[in-house]
Order: structure tokens, then C-alpha cells, then sequence
């Protein structure tokens, strides 16, 4: 019986903790994204220091869009190719799914949270993408950073 109980404490604390996402929070993913970690089904963490490229997001009101892998420049400006994912963000039974489409394959991952900075995404692998918003490098020619 206390059993019992310590699973369901467990399974409420877990469901009450869990973001609830709403669909005028969407519209914070468009812009560029650089991954932090990734957290597998174990517990074990990759860390990502400094990232070649930068995911790029682009979601209309109707929910539609495209991911795309960018390349930030040090003039601020980002090395683009033609290829990217279309995506289209399905609502369900409280969840959030990003359903993604080339022509050479279709997954789902499911958006666990998102606020203005701060970003993550879960795959069927139970695998966990955390994202951190990334803005535009720009050095100018004396070495100083600007933004």
C-alpha cells in the first residue's frame, strides 16, 4: 500500500511539474537556436561547447514552417545551403509535436518546453535536445564584439 502511494505521489509531482505549452507560445521559437546538451534516456549528458551551426526556426500562424541549419559568420551574417526540414506543429491531448518532413524521411519530436531563452525537445528515442536562443556573432576588425 505505501508502495502504492509513493507512485502515485511520484506520477502527480512529475505531471504538475511538466510546462504546459500553449499555442501563443510558438510563436517564441522563430529565430535561431544553438544546442547546449543532449540528455539520453540513461541520464548521461552531452555537452556542446561551441557549435558550427545553429538551428534556425521559422513558424507562420498557421503553424507551419521550416527548421534550418545555419552557419554563423564573424561579420554576423550566416552561411545558408538549400536544404531544411518543413515542420508542422500538432496540438495533442496537451502536448506539442514538431512533425518533420523531407523528401528522404518524416519524424516526430515532441517541444517539452520553451520560454524566451531556453528551448527543448524530446525524440521517440526518448533523447533530449536543449537549446539556448543564439544571436548573430559579429567581430569587427579590432577584435571587439558587438551585437
Amino acid at each position: 500500500m505505501k508502495n502504492t502511494f509513493k507512485i502515485l505521489f511520484l506520477s502527480f509531482l512529475f505531471v504538475s511539474c511538466q510546462q504546459k505549452i500553449n499555442p501563443e507560445d510558438i510563436a517564441k521559437i522563430n529565430g535561431y537556436w544553438e544546442i547546449e546538451k543532449v540528455v539520453f534516456e540513461q541520464g548521461k549528458d552531452k555537452e556542446y561547447g561551441i557549435n558550427e551551426s545553429y538551428d534556425y526556426f521559422q513558424i507562420g500562424k498557421d503553424y507551419i514552417g521550416l527548421r534550418k541549419k545555419v552557419m554563423p559568420q564573424l561579420d554576423g551574417t550566416f552561411m545558408v545551403n538549400d536544404s531544411q526540414e518543413e515542420l508542422k506543429v500538432r496540438f495533442k491531448e496537451d502536448k506539442v509535436f514538431f512533425d518533420y518532413t523531407t523528401p528522404y524521411a518524416k519524424w516526430s519530436e515532441e517541444l517539452i518546453s520553451i520560454s524566451d531563452k531556453e528551448l527543448v525537445f524530446e525524440n521517440t528515442e526518448k533523447k533530449e535536445y536543449h537549446y539556448k536562443k543564439a544571436e548573430p556573432l559579429k567581430i569587427l576588425d579590432d577584435g571587439k564584439k558587438t551585437k
